[in-house]
């Protein structure tokens, strides 16, 4: 299976990704009715379009550590007013949170193997009353 890793730029947790992008789809809702869809615009569509959508998804970094996924939908290439060409990564609305894993700074979107992505973040007993963030560290300290 094929993944897609992205910086959430500007966001400062997985509750703050979750409100942008809800008002996104409410935005689109208010547009386009019951044929909204959740859809993240970058640059470059992929060229493993088929692989990412057998079963892959979309692994947000976010203050530098992989926090959450959402399952990768569809593409749509579109080209601007200028003649730029662009792609729509259709996103299923539900954000999975994943064990946190701290990752580099880079520019665009990146393929990420199966075998290299985080897995999804098990709920332990006791650490719901923890902010994600808190948690993640606290499990590296080896005190969760």
């Amino acid at each position: 299976m094929l993944n897609i890793i992205k910086l959430a730029v500007g966001i400062e947790d997985i509750d703050h990704l979750s409100a942008v992008q809800e008002r996104k789809l409410a935005d689109e809702k208010a547009k386009r009715g019951k044929a909204a869809r959740l859809w993240h615009r970058t640059r470059h569509a992929p060229r493993r379009a088929e692989e990412l959508l057998d079963g892959g998804s979309m692994y947000w970094v976010i203050k530098g550590r992989v926090a959450a996924r959402q399952r990768l939908i569809g593409f749509e290439k579109e080209t601007d007013e200028e003649g730029r060409k662009f792609c729509f990564i259709q996103l299923d609305p539900e954000l999975v949170p994943t064990a946190s894993r701290r990752h580099r700074a880079f520019q665009g979107w990146r393929y990420l193997k199966a075998d290299d992505a985080p897995p999804d973040q098990p709920k332990r007993q006791g650490e719901e009353d923890f902010p994600p963030e808190m948690a993640a560290e606290l499990r590296e300290l080896g005190l969760l």
